[in-house]
């Protein structure tokens, strides 16, 4: 059994893998002063709700953007003298035309290599976590740079933080963008705003593609994943394809069974 692990700055999710599919996900809060033992109980923990345990886990992978969870799961897996699998510009089988690849986050690459394995190139992917990230991979399959902008969360955040009279308010979407009051109206602002801000990025994203491909937009994969890409709010984004929440465990599997050799993920999982 595999088990794969997404830290994000805010998220630890991880999933199960067997015989080629996704058993089970569980997500907790990412705690960067975790140590080693504490990091391990919580694995175990995540696992045992689905009446599993770390103690049955033959191999791990893991895509990272918090170098001390990183460096305690590393010492986790020593521990238990599991394989460790760690993604990143080396170790994905993907050409990286950027500048900087080693600067490109886990996660964007491994959901850059899912979203080409699973639904073809060339392909834009949303990401809605911490940070809204955009993501491209050419005709070839190559990954080619994106766009990171705010979350939307990290913006509500921000506006109840630094203002005196703005409240932390529920994420619902509103009838209308014209609020007729201050709940109303930093709903409309956040979801609306954070709707046509992606809506607009994966259009502008989708046509640079296309045209450095000789192809018509519509040719363009879009895929949308992230913690808040189920909620009901991420429906209102505009040229989304697939929807595919557990889009990056799905791309920690296939990268661990393309550079080990395993059992290859099964496709249509959703």
């Amino acid at each position: 059994m595999l088990l794969v692990v997404d830290v994000g700055n805010t998220a630890l999710r991880i999933g199960l893998v067997r015989h080629g599919a996704l058993v089970a996900t569980r997500r907790a809060t990412t705690d960067p002063r975790a140590t080693p033992d504490e990091l391990e109980h919580l694995l175990d923990a995540l696992m045992r709700l689905d009446g599993l345990s770390l103690g049955e886990v033959d191999e791990i992978a893991v895509a990272s953007v918090v170098p001390a969870v990183t460096a305690s799961l590393e010492a986790v897996a020593a521990r238990r003298d599991r394989p460790l699998l760690s993604a990143h510009a080396g170790t994905i089988p993907l050409a990286v035309r950027v500048e900087r690849p080693a600067e490109v986050g886990a996660d964007r690459l491994v959901n850059a290599l899912a979203a080409a394995r699973l639904y073809g190139t060339p392909a834009v992917v949303v990401d809605f976590g911490t940070a809204t990230t955009i993501d491209c991979v050419a005709a070839d399959g190559a990954y080619v740079g994106g766009a990171i902008a705010p979350g939307l969360e990290l913006g509500l955040e921000a506006l109840a933080a630094r203002t005196a009279k703005l409240p932390r308010i529920e994420l619902r979407t509103p009838e209308r963008v014209i609020g007729r009051d201050t709940v109303s109206a930093m709903q409309a602002g956040t979801i609306f705003g954070y709707q046509a801000l992606a809506s607009g990025l994966v259009t502008r994203a989708r046509r640079e593609l296309a045209a450095e491909s000789g192809l018509p937009p519509e040719a363009v994969r879009t895929v949308m994943t992230g913690g808040l890409s189920a909620a009901p709010w991420a429906r209102g984004v505009e040229g989304i394809e697939v929807v595919d929440p557990e889009l990056t465990l799905k791309g920690l599997a296939i990268l661990h069974a393309e550079v080990t050799g395993g059992e290859p993920l099964r496709l249509g999982l959703g």
